[in-house]
């Protein structure tokens, strides 16, 4: 809720319960990622330029080597009960809902871009919710950079490679890709 008072600054009033998908709505398009985890409200500052140009990079290379009816979308919210976080790139399995906030079930594949000020929250907390959802593949992508991709098991994601380097190297999950972290800064 915005709450204007005669200096006509805006001031947010935090809801009676628990933040919910709606209440996103009332956020200004700052550069600012408003998500819920649990209910409660978490908020990451605008990531530095790089971030964007890794993240347009990723989204170009897997949106060319998709099949027919996959999905390649940069911040694509994913409602999962009471959390609803947007991670940098969502990859969609074919007949996907086209829900506005992706049902859990649709998605093949999050990625995340740390940034200075995501760094703990994209290695702990979002893989751990997204693993939590059953999603089946999760990268990361560090500053370096290099590209660390898991693959769903047992008790959360389980490593399986990490990329470095300007050389094409071939990544399998969700579809084969070409990717080379080292050309990407």
């Amino acid at each position: 809720m915005v709450v204007i008072g005669q200096s006509a600054l805006p001031r947010w009033t935090a809801p009676d319960g628990p933040w919910t998908e709606p209440d996103l709505h009332l956020f200004p398009q700052d550069g600012h990622r408003y998500e819920i985890v649990g209910g409660g409200l978490h908020v990451t500052p605008p990531a530095p330029g790089p971030h964007d140009a890794i993240v347009a990079t990723l989204v170009n290379a897997l949106r060319a080597a998709a099949p027919a009816g996959w999905w390649v979308c940069d911040r694509l919210g994913i409602a999962l009960g009471d959390s609803n976080l947007i991670p940098d790139v969502t990859v969609l399995r074919p007949r996907s809902s086209g829900a506005s906030w992706a049902d859990p079930g649709d998605v093949a594949l999050v990625i995340e871009v740390e940034a200075p000020a995501s760094r703990s929250y994209d290695r702990l907390l979002k893989p751990a919710l997204y693993a939590e959802a059953r999603i089946g593949s999760f990268w990361r992508v560090e500053h370096g950079p290099a590209l660390h991709t898991y693959a769903l098991g047992n008790g959360g994601y389980e490593p399986r490679e990490t990329v470095r380097g300007a050389d094409l190297v071939k990544v399998d999950a969700p579809f084969p890709v070409r990717v080379a972290p080292g050309s990407w800064v």
